[in-house]
């Protein structure tokens, strides 16, 4: 039990620290309540309007597809670099059902018409 008592200690510090952070300086700060300050900075402009716009869900589906086919594409480059000590028949089997699996992701999004812009 005493091996884990490090982890212990910086487990509870790390969640006593920004606690006590977050506490300790509203405490100790100034408070002078101004509808100015309250308000919304918009670079020097006058606010108008609501500041909640709703965007198409199509934007969103189009970063996450981003996204992921980023994610999945950057794996590509560790493979690439330990290839030549690799079994080569094995490591370019596997390559090419990654390579399958990420075409048909992205012909599903392509039939989908996720990759469409608006």
């Amino acid at each position: 039990m005493e091996k884990y008592l490090d982890i212990v200690i910086f487990t509870v510090a790390g969640a006593l620290f920004p606690l006590l952070t977050v506490v300790g300086t509203a405490i100790i700060r100034r408070r002078y309540p101004d509808p100015v300050k309250q308000g919304a900075y918009e670079s020097g402009e006058i606010p108008f309007g609501d500041a909640r716009v709703r965007f198409h869900i199509s934007y969103y589906i189009f970063a996450l597809a981003f996204l992921v086919f980023d994610v999945e594409s950057i794996f590509l480059y560790p493979w690439a670099v330990v290839y030549l000590h690799l079994s080569r028949g094995l490591a370019f089997g596997e390559i090419l059902v990654f390579v399958a699996i990420l075409l048909a992701g992205w012909l599903y999004a392509w039939k989908k018409k996720v990759l469409t812009w608006m």
